[in-house]
C-alpha cells in the first residue's frame, strides 16, 4: 500500500494516464492530488472525469488550486473573469463544451468538495500553494493563501541553504515548517528553476514540474521518494500551446 502525491495537471489528461501506468497504480494505493486540475491543455473536462472515476476505485484526496477555484465558480454560477480566461480558462470552457460534460452534475460536486489542505496521520501537510501563519494552517490565515501563497516555497529555499545552524539561526528559523513532518506543494513550477524533477527544500517537496508549460507531470511515493513522470506535455499535445 503506497501513498502517492500528484502535481499540477492543468488539463493534461494524457499525462495523467501515463503516470498512473508508469507508477503501476493499483486500487490499494492512496492518491493525493495537489490541485490545478484544469486550465492549460485541451482535456480539462476529461481530466476531471478521470479523477471522479479514480475516487470510486481508490482512496483519493483532492486539494483545491487557484485554477480549480475559478473553474468551480464558472460551473456553479457561470462566473468568469479576464484573468482566468487569459490563463487557460478559454481552453477549459471549450473542453467542457466539446466533451459533452458541461451538464454533468458530478463535476460541479467535485469542485465543491475540494479541500483547502490535507494533513495525514503522520503529520504530513499537502497544500496547493502555501500559508503564512506562524501557527500553521487553519489558524489566523486568509483562505486564499492556501492556493496563492508563494512565500512558503521561497522561505524553504532560503532555509535549505543553512548547512550548520548557529543559535541565532535557530532562533530565527522559519517556524512555519516546524508544525509538520513534511510539506508537499504544487503551484510554482520547478521548471522556473531549470529543473524538471521535484525539488526538496528544507522539509518541503515541490511536485509541480511544469506540466502547464514545457515540463512533465509527476507522481511521487511519499515514503520511498521514488517518482515517475510523463512525457513533456508539448510532446503529448503537439498542436497546442498549453499556458505558454
Amino acid at each position: 500500500m503506497r501513498t502517492l502525491v500528484i502535481g499540477d495537471i492543468h488539463g493534461g489528461y494524457k499525462a495523467l494516464t501515463q503516470i498512473l501506468e508508469r507508477a503501476k497504480v493499483t486500487t490499494s494505493d492512496t492518491l493525493i492530488f495537489l490541485g490545478d486540475y484544469v486550465d492549460g491543455w485541451s482535456e480539462s473536462a476529461e481530466t476531471i472525469q478521470k479523477l471522479i472515476d479514480l475516487s470510486s476505485s481508490n482512496k483519493c484526496v483532492f486539494v483545491r488550486g487557484n485554477h480549480d477555484l475559478w473553474c468551480g465558480l464558472w460551473l456553479d454560477k457561470g462566473a468568469t473573469n479576464p484573468v482566468w480566461l487569459a490563463h487557460g480558462g478559454k481552453e477549459t470552457i471549450h473542453s467542457y463544451i466539446q466533451s459533452g460534460l458541461l451538464a454533468n452534475a458530478s463535476h460541479k460536486q467535485f469542485f465543491k468538495g475540494l479541500q483547502n489542505y490535507h494533513i495525514d496521520s503522520r503529520n504530513r501537510l499537502f497544500i496547493h500553494a502555501g500559508f503564512t501563519s506562524m501557527h500553521g494552517v487553519g489558524k489566523e490565515e486568509y483562505e486564499s493563501n492556501y492556493y496563492w501563497d508563494r512565500t512558503l516555497w521561497e522561505a524553504a529555499l532560503l532555509a535549505d541553504k543553512v548547512e550548520e545552524k548557529t543559535l541565532e539561526e535557530m532562533l530565527t528559523s522559519p517556524k512555519r515548517f516546524n508544525h509538520y513532518k513534511e510539506i508537499y506543494i504544487g503551484h510554482t513550477p520547478t521548471t522556473e528553476y531549470k529543473i524538471s524533477t521535484p525539488i526538496k527544500a528544507y522539509n518541503l517537496w515541490n511536485i509541480d514540474t511544469g506540466a502547464a508549460f514545457t515540463g512533465k507531470l509527476t507522481i511521487l511515493d511519499i515514503d520511498s521518494k521514488e517518482f515517475w513522470q510523463s512525457d513533456t506535455l508539448p510532446s503529448l499535445y503537439p498542436n497546442e500551446k498549453g499556458r505558454n
